[in-house]
């Protein structure tokens, strides 16, 4: 299995990257893991989006889901596209937002998308068993698992602390987690972790290897990072265009 990170910037485009969206690919199978603002020209650097075989939202904020608008764009009128719906699973409600955002009208997108409604079924994905289950965040979040090959990601998604992720996450070779909150006094409930908080989340699930993303542009990083290593010291920043074999 193979992560590519298109974008990791938390809450929307930084300076140097785009918003959330991860490329996931094994035997020759390809899904996306959210398409957040910015991140479809940035695709296009790193993969025909011909060749994208399912995208994955795992909720309908902006900077996870607001680049379908583009690759709906590209997928009617490039030329280019497999000329068949690409499979889209997402939570309920994902085919009004979607079609919102692209024209403003809600005409419907099955031309484009084969929806799919998350709802904590496992199913499979091509080559992929997927588990998901809700976060803790203010809208219906689904943070996923992604098995093949006797390999398994986990992507949390946005969430606050939760041990229904942690459980999810149990034993996996990568957790791909948000740390979008600086350690400081005050932070709301349920909705995104902490360097510190992402650490103990992949302690606690016993993962071999714990990536962290979704930092904002006015958070600083290195802080993240730090605060993620004194409960798990292997933890490590993704940067965008980075790759890394699960």
């Amino acid at each position: 299995m193979r992560l590519t990170v298109v974008g990791c910037s938390g809450s929307g485009p930084g300076p140097t990257s785009p918003a959330s969206c991860y490329l996931v690919e094994h035997d020759g199978f390809r899904v996306l893991l959210d398409l957040g603002n910015g991140a479809f020209g940035t695709l296009q650097s790193l993969a025909d989006p011909a060749t994208v075989d399912a995208l994955y939202l795992s909720h309908l904020h902006a900077d996870h889901c607001l680049d379908v608008a583009p690759f709906i764009v590209w997928h009617r009128y490039s030329g280019r596209s497999r000329g068949r719906p690409v499979p889209l699973y997402a939570p309920p409600g994902a085919d009004r937002r979607l079609a919102s955002a692209y024209y403003g009208d809600g005409a419907p997108l099955e031309d484009v998308f084969d929806f799919t409604v998350l709802d904590g079924t496992p199913f499979d994905l091509g080559p992929f068993q997927v588990r998901t289950v809700r976060t803790a965040h203010p809208v219906e979040c689904h943070a996923v698992r992604l098995t093949a090959g006797g390999r398994s990601l986990v992507y949390t998604g946005d969430t606050g602390a939760s041990a229904a992720v942690v459980e999810l996450a149990r034993g996996a070779d990568v957790l791909l987690a948000e740390a979008a909150h600086p350690d400081v006094p005050g932070l709301p409930p349920d909705l995104h972790l902490t360097g510190r908080e992402a650490g103990e989340h992949a302690a606690a699930a016993g993962v071999g290897r714990l990536l962290l993303t979704h930092v904002p542009a006015w958070v600083d990083p290195a802080g993240q990072l730090a605060d993620a290593q004194t409960v798990f010291p292997a933890a490590e920043l993704v940067a965008p265009g980075a790759g890394y074999d699960v």
